[in-house]
């Protein structure tokens, strides 16, 4: 009877965990000195995988002092940047080589 109830728990734990699963991969590209897109949307309270992918010809950074991530790109490069989990509102990123160049995380 014992080993049944574990089996139980062992089910509802595993299924519990299935549900609760990590948010698909956000793609952002940086191109002619743009994101694209330049605002992504993700869900509040959990923990986002972004891919970023430096179309350029040459080297750029992903930088957010708000969510505290900094990370170089060559040039041609893909890069995974996680972020959250986040609390609801806006956080600004940018390409630290080209200050003018910049994005947005919504976290809904």
């Amino acid at each position: 009877m014992r080993s049944l109830a574990l089996a139980g728990f062992f089910a509802v734990a595993a299924f519990g965990s299935a549900q609760a699963a990590d948010p698909a991969p956000v793609a952002i590209s940086i191109r002619d000195h743009q994101f694209v897109p330049a605002e992504v949307t993700v869900p509040a309270g959990a923990k986002v995988e972004l891919q970023i992918r430096n179309e350029q010809a040459t080297a750029a950074e992903f930088e957010s002092n708000q969510m505290r991530r900094e990370k170089v790109i060559p040039p041609g490069g893909t890069v995974s940047v996680y972020i959250g989990p986040l609390n609801p509102g806006r956080y600004e990123f940018f390409d630290d080589f080209h200050p003018a160049t910049r994005g947005a995380v919504v976290a809904r």
